[in-house]
């Protein structure tokens, strides 16, 4: 009981990081609240009744099988939906007076055959759902990727490869571009600004100049869907700081040498 009470804090939505480190049966704390299950508990065996606790476990451990199940991202909605209906039907079997024992088992099996019967598309290759820990998942990362650091020498040229490592659709794909000025590192949408002249997945900037330090985004798109969205945190150094930066490398190299 004191596993779904903590469950409880943790909404039913779709990213949540306490999620990361329940069991397997997490695909139910996806699309159902702790709520739900404690009023079917409830129905089943009465409000304060001594086998509550009892129920409780068994409905978690009968979805132990849907262990790291994935769907396709856009069934998400078929599947909460099921989830809800799979909800009444417990609670009109908990009104016939029906057993728990039996009527969770019977439901995650429901659910288990329907899962395997969600359709596969184009969204195979790109974007999925985990129910292991309620999030999508895109390039093996969420749809948002880590930022990525690039540094270069003031003068030179930056360059941002917007590549990702699943295999895209081989139609309808189209690249964009967005830069969050003034040296900020974010992944905040609200802060960056679209750049018009950059097409395609490679993007230069040439020369680099101080005022280009901050996060360039990359957002891959099918058909106006976002697939993924990749992060560049462009330092600008100057003249002067390049060659500091030189000058310590240096005297490291020199007193790690006199070290040994």
């Amino acid at each position: 009981m004191a596993l779904l009470a903590l469950a409880s804090a943790v909404p039913s939505a779709l990213l949540a990081v306490a999620v990361f480190r329940v069991p397997a049966w997490a695909c139910l704390l996806c699309f159902t609240t702790y709520s739900e299950r404690l009023r079917i508990c409830q129905m089943f065996v009465g409000m304060r009744s001594p086998k509550l606790e009892e129920c409780e476990e068994a409905f978690t451990a009968a979805f132990q099988g849907l262990s790291d199940t994935e769907i396709n991202y856009d069934e998400r909605s078929h599947l909460h939906d099921t989830f809800t209906q799979m909800a009444h039907a417990l609670q009109e079997l908990a009104a016939a007076q029906g057993s728990f024992e039996t009527a969770f088992p019977d439901a995650a099996e429901k659910m288990k055959k329907v899962i395997t019967q969600l359709k596969e598309g184009l969204q195979e290759f790109a974007r999925r759902f985990l129910c292991s820990g309620c999030y999508s998942r895109v390039c093996d990362l969420p749809l948002d990727c880590p930022v990525q650091d690039v540094t270069v020498t003031r003068g030179d040229q930056a360059m941002f490869s917007c590549i990702v490592n699943f295999q895209l659709p081989k139609e309808e794909i189209t690249y964009s571009w967005k830069f969050a000025g003034g040296g900020l590192r974010t992944q905040d949408l609200s802060y960056f600004r679209d750049m018009p002249r950059a097409e395609g997945y490679l993007a230069r900037i040439r020369p680099a100049q101080l005022t280009h330090r901050g996060t360039f985004s990359c957002v891959i798109k099918q058909d106006q869907r976002p697939l993924a969205r990749l992060y560049f945190f462009l330092n600008v150094l100057g003249a002067l700081a390049s060659a500091s930066a030189t000058v310590l490398a240096w005297m490291f190299f020199r007193w790690y040498c006199s070290g040994n």
